[in-house]
């Protein structure tokens, strides 16, 4: 019995240790970190499911315009760094607080060796409060996975881990386990090598990635593959991985996808990371936008939308291939950006398949749901942590979706394509909600930056007033802004738009009018 008690004090000791982990990341930047830039991670790990742990290094390239007395990286406590090299000596090295500070040796180096392993912190709830999540299969085999949003690159390697800072020419990933498991990660697999006992996964990509795209899941899979034919012209392997167990729904999960990046690459252009993969893995947690291997752990509720299958956790995390890793936000504060063009991305799909209705019921659906409570855009310098939240997405695609009232489709569509086109806001460079406002105007000739900063940067609404003028019109205004609105009334000679503000507008109309009644905008009515 004293035994037991221990046991379940220890446990609940244990348990409290971990609710108190709180690795949040962003903010400003640390200015050491300032001093440089990262070029690519070579991360070289062994994953050892018994013990829930990694042991290995990670050969970090990097470049800086001055010569650097400390060279700062983040990594958390928990792991034991062994030891570091650059130029083949091993340097001086302290920990602290999450911090990995080396001292450089006085040479031209621009690359360092960091060997660290340990007991990785387990994920409490991911993907929202992430880390490793460790799960038996129904054949009990292992399978691991991997969430760091919330967290950054830092609960798993060494790395600058600042939401400005990109792998700029991308990542290598050699990853090592026990046969017969299965690596799924970034880039393409250039190769296995194996032992009697083990094997080495090398995958591989050039393109700048953000530090939470970097990932790797573990398991026996069940791989199903076709090519797919971008509009861009060109083919692109297309994979998905699911366990032993779930291998008759491979197929049918292979067709959502193909469906799901054709919808996207409509309305978002080409697939962003063609010389590599389109794909998606199974994980023991919901799913999160890993760059060219989504986690995918929505237990294949696929329902139908028009004539083909819709499984929304699949199409949204696809969606941040082109927002959130093609496109990518330096700053939290910008996290919008990332969540709130991606849910829009979501209601595209009932256009497409389910038609206009579908589409205007599904924003109408969100719309409802919207609480008003925070700013779609944070503080600038934000955390991620106080950069979350549930308005980000929805109201950051309600705020996309008024846009595409204003302006109407013939200029809406191009005008999003060509934004997650430009190669001033996209790979190796990042993308602000100012950069956006401006590209707007610029695009379309019309300053709206007054109605996206109110709507971005506020909780308020413009609220509609509409009084009886005589017998035959009727009074409009919408109170609460400085600026005037494009806005659609129905009226007894049809749909019409007219310019709301403040100052009241008469409409002649001889039945009751409609303000709005498609619901492009979020009004207090």
């Amino acid at each position: 019995m004293r035994k037991t008690i221990l046991f379940v004090l220890a446990l609940i000791f244990s348990i409290s240790l971990s609710f108190g982990q709180n690795w949040d990341w962003g903010g400003p930047i640390d200015p050491l970190q300032a001093k440089f830039k990262v070029l690519h991670y070579q991360l070289e790990l062994e994953v050892i499911p018994v013990t829930k742990s990694i042991r290995g290094k990670n050969i970090i390239t990097f470049e800086a315009s001055e010569k650097l007395d400390t060279l700062r990286l983040n990594l958390i406590d928990e792991y034991k760094v062994e030891k570091v090299i650059m130029n083949g000596q091993e340097l001086a090295f302290s920990t602290h607080d999450d911090l990995l500070d080396i001292l450089p040796i006085d040479c031209t180096c621009n690359t360092v060796e960091v060997f660290y392993g340990g007991a990785t912190p387990v994920a409490l709830n991911p993907p929202w409060s992430g880390g490793f999540t460790w799960e038996l299969d129904r054949f009990d085999n292992h399978w691991m996975g991997l969430s760091s949003q919330g967290e950054g690159a830092k609960i798993f390697m060494p790395a600058l881990d600042h939401p400005s800072s990109e792998a700029q020419n991308g990542v290598d990933l050699y990853i090592t386990v026990d046969k017969p498991y299965f690596v799924a990660a970034n880039g393409r697999l250039l190769g296995k090598k194996e032992t009697e006992n083990q094997i080495t996964y090398h995958w591989s990509t050039n393109y700048p990635i953000n530090n939470y795209g970097i990932n790797f899941t573990v398991g026996v899979f069940h791989e199903a593959k076709i090519d797919f034919n971008s509009i861009s012209g060109e083919v692109i392997p297309m994979h998905v991985y699911v366990l032993q167990e779930d291998q008759a729904k491979a197929e049918e999960l292979l067709e959502v996808l193909k469906i799901s990046t054709g919808t996207h690459e409509k309305y978002f252009g080409a697939f962003p990371f063609p010389k590599d993969k389109i794909a998606v893995v199974e994980t023991p947690y919901l799913g999160m936008e890993h760059q060219t291997i989504n986690a995918y752990g929505n237990n294949f509720q696929f329902v139908p939308m028009g004539n083909v299958q819709y499984d929304w956790l699949l199409h949204h995390e696809l969606g941040h291939e082109w927002f959130g890793n093609k496109m990518s936000v330096g700053d939290w504060a910008d996290m919008w950006i990332h969540e709130g063009f991606t849910a829009y991305g979501d209601w595209l799909f009932y256009e497409e398949h389910g038609g206009p209705e579908a589409y205007l019921d599904q924003a109408a659906s969100v719309l409802r749901t919207i609480p008003h409570v925070k700013p779609v855009v944070s503080p600038p310098n934000s955390t991620e942590e106080e950069a979350y939240h549930g308005e980000i997405y929805s109201k950051g695609a309600a705020v996309v979706h008024g846009l595409r009232g204003v302006l109407g489709d013939d200029i809406f569509f191009p005008m999003l394509k060509s934004f997650v086109s430009d190669d001033r806001f996209t790979y190796q460079n990042q993308v602000t909600t100012k950069n956006f406002i401006d590209f707007v105007q610029s695009y379309t000739g019309q300053d709206l930056s007054d109605f996206l900063n109110f709507y971005l940067k506020t909780t308020d609404l413009p609220e509609l007033k509409v009084s009886k003028k005589g017998k035959s019109g009727y009074m409009v205004s919408l109170k609460g802004i400085e600026f005037t609105i494009p806005v659609e009334i129905e009226t007894s000679k049809g749909m019409e738009k007219v310019i709301l503000g403040s100052k009241p507008v008469l409409i002649p109309s001889s039945s009751e009018i409609k303000v709005d009644p498609k619901g492009w905008l979020m009004l207090k009515r």
